[in-house]
């Protein structure tokens, strides 16, 4: 995605600086790259100690490489709400694990989590108020204005559509490779249709955004607003 290069003596848009610090705290919430990639290092240790030591070491390893994850986040001073999320989602998967008592149990979770967020995201495009719009617009303090613009709604509906692909592809790959006892690679895909894929999502997500609050004004949006106010004073 090509930016536009600024000059010393271009104004600057407070609108543009504000959205593209929303843009840098949102990313920051959810760990950044940094985070994505930690977010993988328990299943990369979990599969492997399970092939040598068995399902048990396997549980505590990857318990113990989330909880390494956190303290190291601790001592950088980095935002840990997502290493705090993480180490009880790990935690949650090992005990599905330990509870189904196999390997791919730990994996289960992820799969239908991926179902839901899919429909969810699938409905609300349905239902024509797209999540993605939703999301940006309690984010910016907006609310549901970009509505009333028929263009914003099919950029933010794209932006959704996006996710409830990468959504539904993990699920589809994922439970079947769970149905077949394919265990080493369940974690193959959970790696490679995780952050790559999410990256790309928010790669479309910030596009429609960002595309969205430059779009000139709706003249029949507008002039349907002006009816309506006039009417209402009558």
């Amino acid at each position: 995605m090509a930016l536009p290069v600024a000059r010393p003596d271009d104004p600057v848009d407070p609108e543009v600086d504000a959205e593209l610090e929303r843009s840098q705290t949102l990313l920051e919430q959810m760990g950044g790259l940094s985070g994505l990639i930690y977010s993988t290092l328990p299943v990369l240790v979990f599969v492997p100690v399970n092939t040598v030591a068995g399902l048990t070491a396997a549980i505590w390893a990857a318990l113990g490489v989330a909880a390494g994850v956190l303290v190291w986040r601790l001592y950088r001073h980095d935002p840990v709400q997502p290493a705090i999320s993480g180490f009880f989602g790990v935690g949650l998967c090992a005990f599905i694990a330990y509870r189904v008592g196999e390997a791919k149990g730990f994996f289960l979770f992820g799969i239908y989590t991926s179902l839901v967020y899919a429909g969810v995201f699938a409905v609300s495009i349905l239902l024509r108020w797209p999540l993605v719009g939703v999301i940006w617009g309690a984010l910016n303090g907006h609310g549901t204005a970009w509505r009333t613009d028929p263009r914003i709604r099919k950029l933010y509906s794209l932006a959704t559509a996006v996710w409830v692909v990468v959504f539904g592809a993990r699920y589809l790959v994922q439970s079947q490779l769970y149905d077949t006892d394919h265990t080493t690679w369940l974690a193959v895909a959970r790696i490679a249709m995780g952050w790559p894929l999410t990256a790309v999502a928010l790669v479309v997500t910030v596009w429609a955004v960002r595309r969205a609050g430059h779009l000139p004004a709706d003249k029949s949006v507008a002039d349907k607003a002006a009816a309506g106010t006039e009417s209402t004073r009558a």
